[in-house]
């Protein structure tokens, strides 16, 4: 993508910065977040994107540029208040669609957390939805359940193509998942998974994610676009955290809980066929993790 006025919201969020960056590189980009810190706005202005500060529960976008060409939507807000939650996740939503009308496609960033748990089947995106991760993130499965209705809605409402994306678990130089176990493990924490073991997911790495942006785009249409949006190889929490361990020397404690999340594997059928697979291998991805958040420790080989 070269040339191109973009919009990227939660763009100092884990998976929103990585794309503002690389998207600053060859466009005009336009960094929309809370921005409540001066080091957030100095952090988009050194990469080259134009800070943008609005609130999504509340504010109208109406300084925005009129002439944008793309709009991706990493914006979440989960503070656990429903009221709150949904005003940002959903009516925002609706508001800046609303706003954005005549852009060449709009890219929301869902998430595999819509789906409704079933073991270790591999999703598909006509698979039921339900209330995935009540177990940690009390309003989040919920609120990407009706973001998605409320980006359906404004692409027939406003004429927007678009494409809704469902995240399994992004990671890579910027954090993620992964990065969290990873503290925990070199603290010594437990780390709680699921009963029924393996606990498998997709996990797409940065680059990944990045390079596959401009196809999910291109996929965008008025009848909107769902796919599933993974890493192509699967992968269990306690092969990622064992593969860890090992790198950094560390034992890895892993328990069984009722409460944890339990396995979200993707059908990626769909999303093979629309921008092909990914290319960074898990252990390749997670040794980089490694490596540039904690470049101190001497990985084994």
């Amino acid at each position: 993508m070269k040339g191109a006025k973009i919009l990227v919201t939660g763009a100092t969020s884990q998976v929103g910065l990585p794309v503002a960056r690389e998207l600053a590189r060859n466009n005009d980009v336009y960094g929309l977040g809370r921005l409540r810190h001066p080091q957030e706005r100095k952090q988009l202005e050194d990469l080259g994107v134009r800070p943008y500060p609005a609130d999504l529960a509340k504010d109208d976008f109406a300084q925005l540029p009129r002439n944008l060409d793309y709009v991706l939507n990493f914006a979440v807000v989960k503070t656990g208040d429903f009221d709150h939650d949904l005003a940002a996740n959903v009516e925002g939503l609706g508001r800046l669609m609303a706003r954005c009308e005549g852009v060449k496609a709009f890219l929301h960033c869902s998430s595999t957390a819509v789906y409704q748990p079933d073991g270790h089947h591999a999703f598909k995106e006509s698979d039921p939805l339900g209330d995935n991760h009540r177990a940690l993130f009390p309003t989040y499965s919920i609120c990407k359940i009706a973001a998605e209705s409320m980006v359906k809605f404004g692409a027939r409402q406003w004429g927007i193509p678009s494409t809704i994306a469902r995240l399994n678990v992004p990671y890579g130089d910027n954090g993620g998942w992964p990065a969290f176990h990873l503290e925990m493990i070199l603290g010594g924490m437990t780390i709680e998974v699921g009963p029924s073991q393996p606990n498998t997911y997709n996990p797409i790495h940065e680059d990944d994610y990045i390079r596959t942006i401009p196809r999910l785009l291109d996929a965008a249409s008025t009848s909107v676009t769902v796919v599933n949006w993974g890493g192509s190889e699967e992968v269990s929490i306690e092969d990622w955290c064992g593969y860890m361990s090992r790198l950094v020397g560390v034992e890895a404690k892993i328990a069984t809980s009722d409460h944890a999340l339990a396995s979200v594997r993707v059908d990626l059928t769909r999303m093979h066929e629309l921008v092909g697979r990914t290319q960074v291998g898990w252990r390749d991805g997670i040794r980089r993790l490694v490596k540039t958040r904690h470049p101190e420790i001497a990985l084994s080989a």
